[in-house]
């Protein structure tokens, strides 16, 4: 069985100038942002380019010449800011790849924006916070009430009492976890005494013939310490079960994995096109100049007459209308 870890280095190599089949996304990498106008300051001084944002990575290129770029993984580095060109902030990164280390310098040409920061900042946090997808464990918080306490997006497929943990003499009896993520084990009289093997982690599985018997060896890969661990597991047709099972996860897993780093943008402005409405016309009717209502011939200052239906004066009305008229109006 070969680990998904061997052809996984995305997140732990630091390139240049890699192929563009390179800088498609593996599976299980998702594209997070990406922000054009972002100049290597340090590397390509005065070329524009755009930084590609995903969950392993992250991409640097050349708009004019796109085979001019980097690759900078999320292990491990760190970063600061200083205000550059004025008012221009620049996004240092500090990391190391094969005992090298590297210094980055990307600027935002446009200034204003905090997403340069505010992108890479939130994604790293999201990787470092998310280990237990990637990385064997031994003795971590993994149980609590006899359960096992599972990450975001996991799913335990089986649990098997009764597993002997051969990594001593005598052996320990725990209890196996199988999940689409990892493979789990703890001590039944001590929870703290377990190991978290995630499928990324996992260099070989099979049946091996020990002085207990037959027995389910996993070898985890050299990056993860290169361990080799021992389980029993009765009866032999409980073992081969359990066998075929992690095998079925192992492959599903490698086709589509799983690498924990789940982080969303905000929801970004809508265009002002979409936000715009065509206003509803008013349901109202003008009448031409010549024509006016009651209520407007009685506010208009006119010849005042004698009325005998009031016995008193008022404003001589205009042709067409009557004190009955303007009666209604006021009423």
């Amino acid at each position: 069985m070969a680990s998904v870890l061997d052809a996984l280095w995305e997140d732990r190599d630091v390139r240049f100038d890699i192929t563009a089949q390179q800088m498609k996304t593996r599976p299980g990498e998702v594209m997070i942002d990406c922000l054009d106008s972002i100049e290597d300051t340090k590397g390509n001084n005065g070329d524009r380019g755009r930084l590609l944002v995903t969950n392993l990575r992250i991409i640097w290129h050349s708009l004019a010449l796109p085979r001019v770029n980097l690759c900078d993984n999320w292990i491990p580095f760190f970063f600061f800011f200083q205000k550059l060109r004025g008012q221009t902030e620049a996004l240092y990164i500090l990391t190391k790849s094969n005992n090298t280390r590297f210094e980055f310098i990307f600027t935002n040409v446009v200034p204003g924006s905090p997403r340069l920061f505010t992108s890479v900042i939130a994604v790293h946090r999201a990787y470092e916070t998310s280990k237990m997808y990637r990385d064997l464990k031994l003795r971590a918080a993994l149980i609590q009430n006899k359960q096992l306490r599972l990450l975001p997006r996991e799913q335990v497929y089986d649990k098997i009492n009764g597993v002997w943990n051969l990594s001593s003499d005598q052996g320990n009896l725990g209890t196996f976890f199988i999940t689409n993520v990892r493979i789990v084990w703890h001590a039944n009289m001590n929870e703290s005494f377990n190991v978290s093997i995630p499928y990324l982690q996992i260099w070989s599985i099979r049946i091996r013939d020990s002085k207990f018997g037959l027995a389910l060896v996993i070898e985890s890969s050299r990056q993860s310490g290169g361990y080799v661990l021992g389980f029993k597991i009765d009866p032999v047709d409980k073992l081969q079960d359990a066998l075929k099972e992690i095998n079925s996860l192992h492959k599903v897993y490698s086709a589509n994995p799983i690498f924990g780093v789940d982080y969303e943008m905000e929801e970004k402005p809508q265009p002002l096109e979409e936000l715009t409405v065509d206003q509803p016309p008013d349901d109202v009717e003008i009448e031409p100049d010549e024509q006016t209502d009651a209520f407007t011939v009685s506010q208009q200052d006119r010849e005042p007459v004698f009325s005998e239906e009031l016995g008193l004066a008022i404003e001589k009305l205009k042709d067409g209308f009557t004190l009955q008229g303007l009666w209604e109006v006021m009423g």
